[in-house]
């Protein structure tokens, strides 16, 4: 690619990004939301320009491509916030003021103020996937052997199913999950790539969209852009905060795709696992009740330990994840009997 074409794809994108911010501005109408956006929209234009005159050419005549009007639509009908993974990919900024202008989340006013709130950001994810993984395990493949239980008494036949939905269900969990985290990553690294970029071709300008996003949280004018400039000042410093408060993106909540699917897969297998046990170590009759026994042990547990993240009471949590539990493995049951006495 020739560096006109270069500089001609840097004036589409900032174009399509006014284009969205005014429709934005348009749909967050009468908040304050509105004139971060409108600021926003004028301030990729200006940026837009240093595009079309490092380009050697006057800017073109500008219109939205299909997938921008699109995404617009989408936000005329639901609003911005439900849509900020798809306006970030969209070179979309400013998306932090849907996640920190909430009373928790003060508006930094100092350089050591931005990185004290910037530190410790996005502990306790692996243990909340953990408890979640075990859940989905546990649910999904009890029903799955109650549903063979219900079809055929043969233990052979319930424990081969078993092992059947652990593997398939913990390496279905662990793809997906490698897939999110991996798209998550290049779309990361692909916006970060465009800020250090911009950081590059025009700071004075990449300073005034953050001065913009701290007065749209409470900062007066002449301080927001004194914080931002100083922000600016200093390259790695400034990549950072830009994911964070333009992008609406946390750096340190992207782990690695390989181990994301690791984990998913063992914590998956390990709620699998629970109603398979019995199969392996008793014959006869007695596995089914045992596993139904353990199942519902492990079921209340998970429930319980649900309760951390929601902040409600453990007991009630517990019984409502067993109740749910023994509602899936009853009606998976009653089909599998259902389809054992049509087959017999």
């Amino acid at each position: 690619m020739s560096d006109s074409e270069k500089f001609l794809d840097g004036w589409r994108e900032e174009m399509r990004s006014a284009y969205l911010y005014r429709v934005m501005a348009e749909a967050e109408a009468g908040t304050p939301r509105a004139d971060l956006f409108s600021g926003l929209a004028m301030e990729a234009e200006n940026q837009a320009q240093i595009w079309a005159r490092q380009a050697g050419a006057a800017s073109p005549e500008f219109a939205p491509d299909l997938r921008a009007r699109m995404v617009a639509a989408l936000v005329r009908r639901h609003g911005p916030r439900p849509l900020r993974a798809v306006l970030v990919a969209m070179k979309v900024r400013g998306l932090s003021v849907y996640s920190h202008s909430a009373p928790g989340h003060p508006t930094p006013t100092t350089l050591e103020d931005v990185g004290k709130r910037h530190r410790g950001i996005g502990g306790g994810g692996n243990l909340r996937a953990a408890v979640f993984g075990v859940n989905d395990g546990l649910v999904s493949n009890a029903s799955l052997i109650l549903g063979v239980a219900g079809a055929s008494a043969n233990n052979s036949i319930i424990l081969l199913s078993g092992v059947a939905g652990l593997l398939a269900g913990a390496f279905s969990m662990a793809a997906g999950e490698y897939v999110s985290v991996r798209s998550q990553r290049e779309m990361f690294e692909h916006q970060i790539g465009l800020e250090r970029d911009e950081l590059a071709q025009y700071p004075e300008e990449e300073a005034e969209e953050l001065a913009l996003i701290y007065a749209a949280r409470g900062l007066s004018r002449e301080d927001a852009l004194k914080l931002a400039k100083a922000i600016i000042a200093d390259p790695a410093q400034a990549l950072d905060t830009l994911a964070r408060e333009e992008l609406g993106l946390n750096p340190e909540e992207l782990g690695s795709p390989w181990g994301a699917a690791i984990f998913s897969f063992l914590s998956f297998a390990a709620g699998a696992f629970v109603p398979l046990l019995p199969f392996l170590a008793l014959a006869g009759t007695r596995a089914l009740p045992v596993s139904i026994g353990i199942t519902a042990l492990a079921l209340f547990a998970v429930g319980a330990a649900i309760s951390l993240f929601t902040g409600r009471n453990a007991l009630r949590d517990g019984l409502r994840m067993l109740a749910i539990g023994a509602a899936a493995g009853g009606l998976t049951y009653a089909i599998g009997t259902l389809f054992g006495v049509s087959a017999g």
